[in-house]
């Protein structure tokens, strides 16, 4: 079994872009978020394999802004060593809810967050169409609104 390092970057450190943008769209919608979260990476010695942000929506919730695996590791269960990073922190930092959206037509994501414990708290209309300037299709349909999935936190 591979041995893998997570670490929180430091503010100093250079985005990695090519990581965030397998999870969003654009670089733009990107810098609408990445400065106000605290950025982890997952690598295997010199390989940066995953990215997660994390932004602090309130002092009791914490949200998943952005979350990727680099393709080769993709169905090896890197993204479920995310969540628990995640809800790791967030229990760490005493939030007692961690958020996250995808869009309505992202259906695989949805299963995994849903596999991992979250559960559908809301749509957020016409996310996608007022938030991205060129309409963005996924399993063969455009992206309209954004599904909020909602974990809470136990001690």
């Amino acid at each position: 079994m591979e041995q893998y390092t997570f670490n929180k970057i430091t503010k100093d450190s250079k985005i990695p872009y090519e990581l965030l943008l397998l999870a969003d769209e654009t670089t733009e919608a990107i810098n609408q978020y990445i400065f106000k979260c605290d950025i982890y990476l997952l690598y295997n010695g010199t390989e940066n394999i995953a990215v997660m942000a994390l932004y602090k929506n309130s002092s009791t919730e914490l949200e998943i802004k952005n979350v990727a695996v680099i393709e080769k590791y993709r169905s090896k269960g890197i993204g479920s060593i995310l969540i628990n990073k995640a809800k790791g922190i967030a229990k760490e930092n005493h939030y007692t809810i961690l958020t996250v959206g995808t869009s309505d037509t992202g259906f695989q994501q949805i299963r995994f967050y849903e596999k991992n414990g979250f559960i559908k708290s809301g749509v957020l209309k016409d996310f996608f169409l007022k938030n991205y300037p060129t309409p963005i299709y996924e399993n063969g349909l455009q992206m309209k609104d954004m599904v909020v999935l909602s974990h809470h936190l136990t001690e």
